[in-house]
């Protein structure tokens, strides 16, 4: 399921990807998801799921590593946690 739904949100600009920008995302309450890879380091999981809780936010922990993460984002480079940025309407004036 959540594979389906990171390759259905490719395509749009509502993921943010790398731990950066994700905690970043995090702390400005801007992510509605988190996912993290299988093999993803137990520091930067602590953290996530630290921000996570304080702004409740599901984490998701994946069932394949960072390196296949990668493949199925479309990087030439492993990715280790992706989050889903909550989707705002913009209103017209």
């Amino acid at each position: 399921m959540s594979i389906a739904e990171i390759k259905k949100h490719l395509k749009t600009s509502n993921l943010v990807i790398g731990k950066d920008k994700t905690l970043k995302a995090l702390r400005n309450n801007e992510l509605v998801k988190v996912f993290l890879a299988s093999n993803a380091p137990e520091e930067m999981i602590k953290d996530i799921e630290y921000y996570a809780s304080v702004t409740k936010i599901d984490v998701e922990k994946l069932d394949i590593p960072n390196d296949e993460l990668g493949v199925v984002c479309k990087k030439p480079f492993s990715i280790a946690c992706i989050g889903m940025k909550r989707v705002v309407e913009k209103k017209k004036y």
